[in-house]
């Protein structure tokens, strides 16, 4: 018999209670992380590990792409690591960044990450709430402007699909990568839930271990993306975020653990 769970139609066999959760992101710096709490709540053993790395290109190799940085009015930032290495090349390229360059941020925290490089006050900086989507809005107002996207060479089309079929000036710039983590240490080491954020947290599970068997592992999957990327893995996705109850991946653990954890 199965019952709709977070969204998804699961059997009911596998609602079973949770001890472990492994989270395949690096451990939040902030104590008060919803993670902590769940573990403090719930009395759930939470382990983080990263399941991708990232890995800046080299220099010389970014000039093989032939982008003239200071060509463009404008800059996209979509993650912190984009930031880092962008500065980074630009250091490297002995570029100085003009005042009157514009930077737009997918989210108020990845425009504060900027203070690491800039004094924000005394610069143009457009933020978004939460997607690329939401960001979207904001470039529509800024249409003549020469746009840079440093990313890696694994993106998110969405922006960039956007932009390049609606007659924007977008580069894209790919200044990092994304690679598979090394995981043989976890070889024997077995938890109830596995957290996903990516498609390339699912790829690197299977490079990791290739004959990985799911069994009573339950699999959280964040977006749309990693849930399509388990599915085509053959995983059964039992958790899945953001949903209208669950707009959080620590929210819809929370909500599944309360349903199994009686």
């Amino acid at each position: 018999m199965s019952e709709i769970t977070n969204g998804i139609q699961q059997d009911a066999s596998r609602l079973k209670k949770v001890k472990s959760i492994l989270v395949t992101q690096a451990a939040p710096t902030d104590a008060k992380s919803p993670y902590f709490e769940i573990e403090r709540k719930y009395h759930v053993k939470v382990d983080f590990r990263p399941f991708i790395e990232v890995q800046g290109i080299a220099y010389k190799e970014f000039r093989k792409q032939k982008i003239e940085i200071l060509a463009h009015s404008a800059i996209i930032f979509t993650s912190r690591n984009a930031i880092d290495h962008f500065f980074r090349i630009c250091k490297e390229a002995k570029i100085e960044v003009p005042a009157d360059m514009k930077y737009f941020c997918i989210t108020e925290q990845t425009a504060n990450y900027l203070q690491k490089y800039i004094v924000i006050r005394k610069r143009k900086v457009f933020t978004g709430t939460r997607t690329a989507l939401d960001l979207l809005e904001i470039i529509k107002k800024h249409k003549t402007e020469k746009f840079l996207f440093p990313c890696s060479n694994k993106r998110q089309k969405d922006l960039p699909d956007y932009m390049g079929t609606n007659d924007f000036q977008l580069t894209e710039a790919v200044m990092y990568e994304t690679v598979s983590a090394d995981l043989s240490d976890l070889e024997n080491v077995f938890y109830d839930i596995i957290a996903f954020y990516s498609p390339s947290g699912i790829t690197s599970l299977f490079l990791n271990f290739p004959d990985f068997k799911q069994n009573n592992t339950r699999i959280a999957a964040f977006g749309p993306t990693t849930a399509q990327a388990a599915i085509d893995a053959g995983l059964i996705i039992d958790i899945q975020a953001p949903m209208p109850s669950a707009p959080s991946m620590t929210g819809a653990l929370e909500l599944y653990i309360k349903q199994v954890n009686k």
